[in-house]
């Protein structure tokens, strides 16, 4: 229980909403030091300015007695930047409601309770209100019933989806005990759900996503939709709230189970053996498959705007080119100013990607004009290995979020589905490579040795994947014109995102830095021989690779 002084008003907790004074005094008391401990508030390290309450939306709770929770948002402002919305959920648990046993402080945990408070006489405690089983319930009901509710601004819509069954409108829940950005409750162990606590003035790309996968796509091998809520209004774009989806039993993500997969191949490595089981081969088989099935659920010529397939027109092209030539001045620069911290062979590939940024630059400005037939659709937009959860038998892909540093307009661009391809591809390199390079089994070996077998097993893996993802399409198919655009998207966006991975390993793993740099000199080898047989688009004045710098 906190030490701070009972927070006192002279209005009832079921009558709050309509009171604008008590929530500006909550912002300059309770409020600002609660959130200030909490995972999902993005906001502590930056200078706070101010708290305000945005918005109060009262939810019904207990038909019963009349006893309502509220969703509140709040604004935060900071000394320097934008503003934040955080969504905070309150309840009001009473002392007398504690001592008749209905639901008490005891039933919430510590990082729930914000402060005790004194409301119309009745002495109590403030709490997050996701620790309020009753709480959980009723938003678990709305969206089982499809319920829209009118707010003081606007109106909360409750939206049911395919992956909620009938009969399973009251089920237990429990909130799980893990933190996070965001906060999670399962109900009758069957159905997650994920509560959005920054806000964003738009829907959630992973909501719009996994709605549209389940009930368009008819995709099995996501936790299916069961539902969200958002808070719409006339004229303002809506913001997502929450949703629900169907729980997934899984052993490990797919990283863990590769991670596994690859100790057998570790342990072979210093004996000079170069062992890999087949059924390493058989998930990589089955893994592009699913990846390709997803993209396939994703094509839809017919859909809304949201979700139909476009073009690559001059915007996206200038959209993709600004972001990369951002990533390669920042990078090189961080390059330059850490190449001291560099291990001997990341210095030597360091050299190479420096030596090749004429040619890294001509072949983004030949993306900038080559024509191209092929399509974009929405895509998973962060896809990895971690975002892939491993069941007895098959693969469910995970998150769909979108890339974290992205801005919510960002995440919902569309591009071609070989970007989520180059990025599990890179995920794969990263598997092997951090196993080899970072495990006590081989730090005695030849890095060079290394090297050469980490190559080995990552072409084989990826080529397996490869084949399989590209195998569910037939051919042709719209999204890919032909081999050659396949095999120049591939490489944009394998460049892009080496590029991209480089500035964190420089910034705060250096050992892992050979990596990326890695990557970035295999996808430039790759454009040297484009470089090679289109002289035309390459100009002939440009350096070729110097990869005898990494002797």
């Amino acid at each position: 229980m906190t030490t701070s002084p009972p927070f006192a008003s002279p209005v009832a907790w079921s009558d709050a909403g309509q009171h604008t004074d008590i929530w500006s005094d909550l912002c300059q008391t309770l409020l600002p030091p609660y959130i200030n401990t909490c995972r999902w508030f993005a906001g502590k390290a930056r200078q706070q300015t101010g708290l305000q309450m945005r918005a109060v939306m009262p939810l019904l709770i207990d038909a019963e007695s009349g006893k309502v929770a509220y969703l509140t948002i709040l604004t935060v402002s900071y000394a320097d930047g934008n503003p934040e919305s955080y969504l905070l959920p309150l309840s009001f648990v009473s002392d007398r409601a504690t001592k008749e046993r209905t639901f008490g402080v005891a039933d919430v945990p510590d990082k729930g309770r914000i402060g005790e408070v004194q409301l119309a006489g009745k002495a109590g405690l403030l709490i997050d209100a996701i620790y309020d089983e009753r709480f959980r319930n009723a938003l678990f009901n709305a969206i089982y019933d499809n319920q829209t509710m009118a707010m003081p601004e606007g109106q909360i819509r409750f939206q049911r989806g395919q992956g909620l069954d009938e009969g399973d409108r009251s089920l237990p829940s429990r909130v799980l005990p893990v933190d996070s950005s965001n906060s999670a409750m399962t109900f009758g162990d069957k159905y997650f759900m994920k509560l959005y606590r920054k806000l964003f003035r738009e829907t959630n790309p992973e909501v719009d996503m996994v709605a549209f996968l389940t009930d368009v796509g008819q995709f099995t091998h996501i936790p299916a939709f069961g539902g969200s809520f958002v808070w719409e209004r006339d004229g303002i774009a809506d913001v997502t709230l929450g949703m629900v989806q169907r729980m997934v039993p899984n052993d490990k993500d797919s990283w863990g189970q590769t991670g596994d997969y690859l100790n057998d191949f570790l342990y072979a490595v210093p004996q000079r053996l170069f062992t890999i089981r087949e059924d390493v081969f058989e998930k990589a088989e089955l893994l592009g498959r699913r990846t390709g099935e997803m993209h396939n659920a994703l094509y839809n010529p017919t859909a809304s705007a949201d979700f139909a397939p476009e073009p690559f027109t001059d915007e996206y092209r200038t959209f993709i080119i600004n972001r990369f030539e951002s990533l390669l001045e920042q990078r090189y620069t961080l390059l330059i100013d850490r190449y001291t911290e560099l291990d001997p062979l990341a210095q030597r590939l360091a050299w190479v990607f420096m030596e090749a940024r004429e040619m890294i630059e001509a072949f983004i400005n030949d993306f900038r004009t080559r024509p191209l037939g092929s399509l974009r659709t929405r895509i998973h937009g962060d896809y990895h290995l971690g975002q892939v959860l491993a069941t007895d038998t098959d693969f469910v892909i995970i998150d769909f979020e979108g890339e974290p540093e992205s801005s919510i307009t960002d995440r919902k661009i569309k591009h071609s589905p070989l970007k989520d391809v180059a990025g599990m591809i890179r995920s794969y390199h990263y598997a092997v490579s951090a196993k080899l390079f970072n495990s006590a089994e081989t730090e005695d070996l030849d890095p060079a040795y290394l090297q050469r077998v980490s190559d080995r097993w990552f072409h084989l893996i990826r080529d397996t994947y490869l084949d399989a993802y590209f195998d569910t399409f037939g051919s042709p198919h719209p999204l890919f014109r032909n081999n050659n655009e396949i095999n120049f998207l591939l490489l944009i966006y394998l460049l892009e995102k080496a590029v991209y991975e480089l500035g964190y390993e420089i910034s705060y793993r250096p050992s892992w830095v050979k990596i990326p740099l890695k990557g970035i000199i295999d996808v430039v080898t790759e454009i040297e021989k484009i470089r090679l047989s289109d002289g035309v688009t390459l100009s002939p004045d440009i350096p070729m690779l110097q990869k005898g710098l990494l002797r």
